[in-house]
């Protein structure tokens, strides 16, 4: 999200869509990594030490989840960054100077996607719609259908994906089923998300989900033929004037 990061032009769409949702009178909760190049003393972080504390358990491992907030500038809306010393100290992303992929991407991607899901769970706060952007969200729509469909706060809670052209999949190795199979899920659970000997997160996260955008120009024809068999309710981006379809789509969930 612009102004804390923005990549290929997605942090500007997102950063226009919870304030039109606010005018909307949509109480919006956002929740992001708190990647190493996110300047904390420029973008007024602090710790939020009342949500602070948990830890998340990934393949048996802990790691702490550190959440930490800031106001979105120009509204009232607050930004919630999940932390964590060992994923997001690196002053890059999702790949190294050199453009080679972290090796932990997978371990991130299930720690953000179990820490985002624990932490609206300790606000106590129950959302009508989760709205899941990029790749990097793609377990979440599985993770509310599956470990988290009996939870009270998740009750009755619809879930949107936005699709985006990249993606980082071909870098996961065979563990990943392992290891995103959290809270005594089983590893075949998430068969959607194979895809032959690979993996495939758009894939995983279409079977999940209720409703699809495309936030790219285009999306592949394997994609496109996987939404129309699943009869997925479908948005397609506009160039200009996106902001009022997208909202005409969270109601048509509410």
């Amino acid at each position: 999200m612009d102004p804390y990061l923005d990549l290929d032009g997605i942090g500007t769409l997102i950063q226009k869509l919870p304030a039109a949702a606010q005018d909307e009178g949509m109480e919006i909760r956002i929740l992001m990594p708190r990647f190493g190049v996110i300047n904390e003393r420029r973008h007024r972080l602090h710790e939020v030490v009342r949500l602070s504390g948990m830890n998340i358990i990934i393949d048996d491992d802990d790691y702490a989840l550190i959440i930490k907030v800031a106001s979105l500038p120009g509204s009232r809306i607050q930004v919630y960054f999940l932390d964590n010393d060992e994923f997001f100290k690196k002053k890059f992303v999702f790949t190294a100077e050199d453009g080679t992929p972290f090796q932990d991407n997978q371990e991130k991607m299930v720690f953000f996607c179990k820490g985002a899901l624990e932490t609206v769970r300790k606000f106590g706060w129950s959302p009508d719609i989760v709205h899941c952007h990029g790749w990097m969200t793609h377990l979440v729509p599985f993770y509310l259908k599956s470990a988290y469909k009996n939870d009270p706060i998740f009750k009755g809670c619809k879930v949107i994906t936005s699709l985006y052209e990249n993606t980082i999949e071909s870098t996961f190795s065979d563990e990943f089923i392992r290891k995103a199979a959290i809270n005594n899920l089983k590893p075949d659970q998430l068969a959607a998300y194979k895809n032959g000997v690979g993996i495939s997160l758009q894939k995983g996260a279409i079977q999940y989900s209720d409703g699809i955008i495309n936030g790219s120009a285009t999306l592949s024809e394997n994609l496109e033929t996987a939404i129309k068999d699943l009869k997925k309710p479908f948005l397609q981006t506009e160039a200009e004037n996106f902001l009022p379809s997208y909202i005409q789509f969270y109601k048509n969930f509410i």
